[in-house]
């Protein structure tokens, strides 16, 4: 297997080996399907559609955000399902393990990195988790409305897939309401709409 064994400098061997592993990403399917229906969504292009929601849509945060803060949390948010997979968000039965496989890989993919570059990494993927800053709960917004309006656009694919109601996804989509209430209104019109539509259960 190709590697960087002949760089003197194993800082930059660790980081374009780390940059290596992520790739996989690229091979991670959601379940969301993508806009035009053509196939799934893969983690890598979530992450980046998810950073431009944070760029378009950061002035409808109730507070204000550092933006640049939001996008480095949009890229490393999902890293970690290089190795614990994507959990679809209305698995119950995978949310029992997803905490301790996501730290476990977590721990595994970041210590790829030389420890500064670790700790950066990693302590934005705690912040997002934790969703206690301003910018984690707007992270957790775009994470969450850029789905939806995916199922929205697919006819409610993955909401039909998983047999999943109207309340389970106001639920999903709570933290919306407090920390982008303009936004909330594009999550209760989709809802309305999807359930009057057929595309969503009551």
């Amino acid at each position: 297997m190709a590697d960087f064994e002949f760089l003197d400098n194993e800082r930059l061997r660790k980081q374009l080996g780390f940059l290596v592993e992520i790739d996989k990403m690229k091979n991670v399917f959601r379940r969301t399907l993508l806009i035009d229906g053509s196939r799934r969504e893969n983690d890598a292009e979530h992450s980046w559609h998810f950073a431009v929601f944070a760029l378009i849509l950061s002035e409808y945060s109730s507070e204000t955000v550092d933006v640049s803060r939001v996008i480095k949390i949009a890229l490393c948010h999902d890293l970690v399902e290089v190795y614990a997979g994507d959990t679809f968000a209305y698995d119950s039965e995978g949310h029992k393990d997803k905490r301790e496989r996501e730290l476990n890989a977590a721990d595994k993919l970041f210590s790829l990195l030389p420890d500064d570059c670790r700790d950066e990494i990693r302590s934005l993927w705690d912040e997002f988790e934790a969703k206690e800053t301003p910018e984690a709960q707007f992270a957790n917004v775009c994470d969450r409305i850029q789905p939806l309006i995916h199922n929205y656009f697919t006819g409610g694919h993955t909401w039909k897939e998983g047999d999943v109601h109207a309340p389970a996804v106001l639920k999903r989509m709570s933290v919306i309401r407090d920390a982008a209430p303009e936004l909330w209104k594009v999550v209760t019109g989709i809802v309305k709409n999807s359930v009057e539509s057929g595309i969503l259960k009551p």
